[in-house]
């Protein structure tokens, strides 16, 4: 049993999404054109079959929240809860917003001023590193880190994300910042170490206060969602372990849907405004903006996986819609599932028959 632990552990080590940016360019939903709201139910039992899953759950979400939902394959005599992955960054990056409003810092702060005690062990080329190019992986930083060994020191988890800033900054970048694109979970951690030093408190610990709580999202947490689950090293927390139900990533969702509209809500409109902009190669902050037919321009989009569950959020601000799906499994196969399951909401909601690409 330990043999097979340590062996997901080190598989682990690699977060999945996907190869996110290609995805963005190349992925091609199946649309489902014609299918009632009322058969949307056994649709989602079908997909779930047809790839083999052992649960599926697709949701409909505008500005006013939750709209339309189902899920097969999970007992529903209490909430149902879904590990959202790398849709955590999202979650992260409107962190960030709170403290920009709140003016502790800029979106384009420079890393180095916030730990000047670090900075003389970070490499020369990271001199200007900022959070914007963290939040829209501009930052030339690594992708992981050995994150079990992190957390295997037992330190205090705000010292293990410093670790993992020490560790990452002191190397060259892969690219000069801000030049390029890399998907980065290391980026998020460093981001989820400066929340932790300008609020004095840990990346979770704000998550609720600041997030979680305005938001009434009454049953997020963090990690594994049952007994002989098995998640990331917390440590990677701000990069994607959050979870929750249907109906509290719907609130998440609507608000931001609800500030790509120019409205406010837990942040003011330009801040969504921040987030929601592409700085390059369509990622923003916590997101990817590509432009869409279906939507009427550009939607804001990610997936997540830790490699036992998978999630995926496309939102249409054009269309006042917003659509995601999640499984307890994350290979391939749910990937697929879940492209099946928003691909037939697009197609029975906007009744588009595009072949379409969200």
């Amino acid at each position: 049993m330990t043999e097979h632990k340590n062996t997901i552990r080190r598989k682990r080590t690699v977060w999945d999404v996907r190869e996110i940016m290609k995805k963005m360019n190349s992925l091609c939903l199946c649309l489902v054109v014609g299918i009632a709201v009322t058969a949307f139910p056994a649709d989602i039992e079908a997909i779930r079959e047809k790839h083999s899953l052992p649960s599926l759950a697709a949701a409909v979400i505008t500005d006013k929240g939750l709209q339309e939902w189902n899920m097969t394959g999970v007992p529903t005599n209490s909430p149902v809860l879904w590990h959202l992955g790398s849709n955590t960054k999202a979650m992260t990056a409107s962190l960030v917003g709170l403290l920009v409003e709140q003016r502790r810092v800029t979106w384009d702060t420079r890393i180095a001023d916030i730990f000047p005690k670090e900075k003389k062990n970070f490499h020369p080329d990271y001199a200007e590193l900022t959070l914007r190019q963290l939040l829209a992986h501009q930052s030339g930083v690594r992708p992981n880190l050995d994150w079990w060994a992190l957390h295997n020191t037992k330190k205090p988890i705000r010292e293990q994300r410093l670790d993992a800033l020490r560790q990452g900054l002191a190397e060259k970048p892969t690219f000069p910042c801000g030049s390029d694109v890399l998907y980065s979970n290391l980026g998020y951690v460093i981001v989820g170490a400066v929340i932790e030093q300008k609020l004095n408190m840990t990346w979770e610990d704000a998550m609720r206060r600041y997030l979680f709580t305005p938001l009434k999202m009454k049953h997020a947490g963090f990690g594994v969602l049952y007994e002989g689950d098995i998640d990331n090293a917390p440590v990677l927390g701000p990069a994607g372990r959050v979870h929750c139900t249907l109906e509290d990533w719907a609130l998440f969702i609507a608000d931001q849907l609800n500030g790509a509209q120019g409205k406010a809500g837990l942040l003011k409109p330009a801040t969504y405004k921040d987030l929601h902009t592409p700085v390059l190669k369509d990622a923003a902050l916590g997101w990817f903006c590509p432009e869409r037919a279906w939507a009427d321009g550009r939607v804001l989009t990610h997936n997540g996986s830790n490699t036992r569950h998978f999630s995926v959020a496309w939102l249409a601000p054009q269309k006042n819609m917003a659509f995601v799906a999640c499984t307890r499994q994350g290979d391939e196969n749910a990937a697929k599932a879940c492209d099946d399951a928003v691909g037939a909401l697009v197609g029975e909601k906007l009744r588009t028959r595009n072949s379409g690409q969200p």
